[in-house]
């Protein structure tokens, strides 16, 4: 790691803490940094800041350092535990019926993201914390699955335009969120981006079975889920709503599954995702702030595609998790436009972007009618010639 970097000691302990497993090295590096001068307030605001608040409080306690920390700041944090805790309780609850109703229609129900892993690598504990869940089904069955929940109360959040719902399948990697008294889940049908749809079958056949209340379910193994949250850590980094809790998954999933995820394989099956210069990126992050080792024919991988800026741009991130735009802020926008597959539904794509319904420019303009919000039509060919150009 660059020396000359300036990162706080509260910064250190709070990456110190983003882990499962502590070897009696990092026990005692954490425990001088722990009984030293700390800004408690500082730490425990960047915490809830980056969505680790609950491991933190966990980690504190499991390691005996909870008693060098302030009372408020102790109460602080258990509460952000307990919240997760009990919002993991209900999503697990919710989840019952979704599976017990797909499970009827024959759909394969594979979990990702944050349920995913509290289930599999956190222990089911409150520790990811997470604010809806996310699944992965065939692009065959994602259309009935979701008829399916919206016929059972489920409501889902609007689409875009009349032109962006006759492409609904090729808009994104995920259809619109369903909501049903305050839950929320994602049906995903591609994870890796057009013509990368191997990748995405690969991942959603090669899982393991468990269930949830007795409701059978699907969780990826490691080495493809690791591969899609590295995918999916740098698409919210483009976006600036990136965390923390992003960065402590692939850890855990590293402290668990190491020789499942770090193998010869990994560096093709990057290459195939087209995320080579990204993976590596991650992996020196890894290594260089939370001491995580390589083997040997890693080193000619993680050099080929070294960036210098990379701990530069990771320190100002763990700073100030939302204050750090992409330089492009239209790429993502490109990259979306460029993975939907054919001329026409593209053109159906930046037709919808130019027009959308009445309802999403009331809103996204703050206007009180239609009428109003008529007169910023014009107004989405310049953002539209923005983003493309």
């Amino acid at each position: 790691m660059n020396n000359n970097l300036i990162i706080r000691n509260e910064e250190i302990l709070l990456i110190g803490l983003c882990r499962l497993e502590f070897s009696s090295e990092h026990t005692e590096k954490l425990k001088t940094r722990v009984s030293g001068t700390v800004d408690w307030k500082y730490f425990a605001d960047l915490a809830n800041a980056h969505g680790v608040g609950a491991l933190a409080y966990h980690n504190l306690e499991e390691l005996g350092f909870l008693r060098y920390i302030p009372e408020e700041i102790a109460k602080f944090l258990h509460n952000i535990l307990m919240l997760s805790l009990t919002r993991n309780t209900r999503h697990m609850c919710e989840m019952k019926g979704v599976l017990n109703l797909l499970n009827k229609a024959g759909i394969k129900t594979v979990l990702l993201k944050g349920l995913a892993l509290e289930m599999s690598v956190y222990g089911n504990k409150g520790l990811r914390q997470m604010t809806d869940v996310d699944v992965l089904i065939s692009k065959e069955n994602c259309i009935k699955a979701r008829e399916l929940l919206m016929a059972d109360g489920f409501e889902s959040l609007p689409v875009k335009s009349y032109f962006h719902n006759l492409i609904i399948t090729h808009t994104g990697k995920h259809l619109p969120s369903l909501l049903k008294n305050g839950f929320s889940i994602e049906i995903h049908h591609e994870l890796f981006g057009a013509g990368k749809n191997d990748l995405t079958k690969m991942l959603y056949e090669d899982t393991f079975e468990t269930e949830i209340n007795g409701e059978r379910t699907y969780i990826p193994k490691a080495k493809l889920l690791f591969l899609y949250l590295v995918k999916h850590l740098h698409y919210h980094e483009m976006n600036n709503e990136s965390q923390l809790r992003l960065y402590t998954d692939l850890v855990v999933l590293l402290d668990r599954f190491r020789n499942e995820i770090i193998n010869k394989d990994l560096p093709g099956l990057a290459d195939q995702a087209g995320i080579s210069e990204i993976i590596t990126g991650k992996l020196e992050i890894l290594r260089d702030f939370w001491g995580i080792t390589f083997p040997g024919f890693f080193d000619g991988f993680i050099e080929k595609w070294h960036n210098p800026d990379s701990a530069e741009k990771f320190v100002s991130f763990l700073k100030c998790p939302k204050n750090n735009p992409s330089p492009d802020k239209a790429l993502p926008y490109r990259n979306t436009l460029k993975e939907i597959p054919g001329i026409h539904r593209k053109m159906l794509f930046l037709l919808g972007d130019l027009f959308p319904s009445i309802s999403f420019m009331k809103k996204r303009y703050n206007c009180s009618s239609g009428w109003k919000a008529i007169l910023y039509y014009p107004h989405r060919l310049g953002k539209l010639w923005y983003l493309i150009k």
